[in-house]
C-alpha cells in the first residue's frame, strides 16, 4: 500500500528534517508513528499526501510514486487520501451537513443536479450515521464538543472513499475519555471499510490502544519499527529513553545472576513465579517489574535475582514453559 525506501528531505537552509525513511505500511493496517515535536512526523505525513516534496528516495502509494505526480494527477491521486487534524478544520459558518457535504460537492460530476443532490444526501447521512452524529446534522461546529467535532472531521475525511485516512496528532486536543472513544471509533471504521489508517502521534497511549504497527522517529530518523506489542513488551534504548524508562536497567544487584522475564499476555505472572519457586524448590528475590495494560492483555517484565548455582535450572524451567527470557 504504501513503501517508503530512503527517503530523505531537507528544507533550503540545509536543515534535514527527514533522514533515510524506510517503512512498509501495509494495505487495511492501523499505523502509527510516533516522536517528540519536531521529530519529522507530520513532515513525512505531508509527504505522503503529496503537501510536501522530498529531495530522495522512494515513496509510493498503491505504486505510485508520489514525487512524479503533478496537476490533475496529483489532484485525483489525493481524493484517494483522507485527512484529519489535531484543530478539526471546520468551517465555522457552515452546519455539520454542509461540512460534510462540502468535498461531495466540489468533486461532483456535471449531470443530473437533483440526482447529484439525492446521492450527496444519502452519502452524508451514511457518514454521519457511522460516526455517531445523525442527530447533529443541522448544528454548526461551536455548538458541539471537541469530540463532535473530530467526529465530524472524520466524516468529512471518509465522503470520497478514500483508501487512506492520515490522522495528523487527531486527538491531541482531546481528553483521555473522548481520545478513547475517537481511537475506537477508528478502530470500528478500520474494521468496517477495511481502510488502512496511519495516525502520527506524540501520545504512547493512542499507539496502545489501536496501533499494530509502529515506527518511532527522532531527529529525522526511524529509531525503532515493528509490532506494537513486540516493541511494548521489550522497547528498544530509543523507545525506552522516549517513555522515559532508559534508568531501569541500571537497578540491577552485582552479586548472583539476574535474569529478565517477559510475559506477553499468555501467562499469568502470580503463576508463574509461585509456581517456578514452589516446582524447582529454590529461592530467588524480585529486582523490578513493569506490568500495564495493553489493550486486552498484560504486558511487561520482571527481573529476578538468583544465585549463579540455580541459573541452569530456572532457564531450563523457563525453556520448557515457552517464556521469553534473557540474562542481564
Amino acid at each position: 500500500m504504501i513503501k517508503i525506501n530512503g527517503l530523505s528531505k531537507s528544507y533550503e537552509n540545509n536543515i534535514d528534517v527527514l533522514k533515510d525513511i524506510s517503512i512498509n505500511i501495509d494495505d487495511g493496517e492501523i499505523y502509527g508513528i510516533i516522536g517528540h515535536s519536531g521529530a519529522g512526523k507530520s513532515t513525512l505525513l505531508r509527504c505522503i499526501n503529496g503537501l510536501e516534496q522530498y529531495n530522495s528516495g522512494s515513496l509510493t502509494v498503491d505504486g505510485q510514486e508520489v514525487s512524479d505526480l503533478t496537476g490533475k494527477e496529483l489532484r485525483v491521486f489525493r481524493k484517494n487520501l483522507g485527512m484529519i487534524f489535531q484543530s478539526f478544520n471546520l468551517l465555522e459558518r457552515k452546519t455539520v451537513y454542509e461540512n460534510v457535504a462540502l468535498p461531495l460537492q466540489v468533486w461532483r460530476e456535471k449531470g443530473n443536479r437533483k440526482k447529484e443532490k439525492e446521492e450527496i444526501s444519502k452519502r452524508v447521512h451514511e457518514l454521519l450515521e457511522l460516526v455517531g452524529l445523525s442527530d447533529k446534522l443541522k448544528s454548526k461546529p461551536k455548538e458541539l464538543s471537541g469530540g463532535q467535532k473530530q467526529r465530524v472531521a472524520i466524516a468529512r475525511a471518509l465522503a470520497l472513499n478514500p483508501k487512506i485516512l492520515l490522522c495528523d496528532e487527531a486527538t491531541s486536543a482531546l481528553d483521555p475519555k473522548t481520545t478513547k472513544d475517537i481511537l475506537m471509533l477508528l478502530s470500528d471504521i478500520n474494521k468496517k471499510l477495511g481502510i488502512t489508517i496511519v495516525i502520527v502521534t506524540h501520545q504512547m497511549e493512542v499507539i496502545k490502544e489501536v496501533c499494530e504497527k509502529v515506527a518511532l522517529i527522532d531527529g529525522g530518523k526511524i529509531m525503532a519499527e515493528g509490532y506494537a506489542k513486540d516493541l511494548f513488551l521489550n522497547p528498544s534504548v530509543p523507545l525506552k529513553k522516549f517513555l522515559g524508562d532508559e534508568e531501569e536497567d541500571e537497578i540491577l544487584p552485582n552479586e548472583g545472576v539476574n535474569i529478565k522475564i517477559f510475559f506477553n499476555g499468555g501467562v499469568s505472572k502470580d503463576t508463574l513465579i509461585t509456581s517456578m519457586a514452589r516446582e524447582l524448590k529454590i529461592d530467588f528475590s524480585i529486582v523490578w517489574g513493569k506490568l500495564e495494560k495493553f489493550r486486552e492483555d498484560v504486558l511487561g517484565s520482571l527481573v529476578i535475582n538468583l544465585s549463579a548455582d540455580n541459573k541452569e535450572k530456572v532457564e531450563n524451567y523457563l525453556r520448557e514453559k515457552n517464556i521469553t527470557w534473557e540474562v542481564l
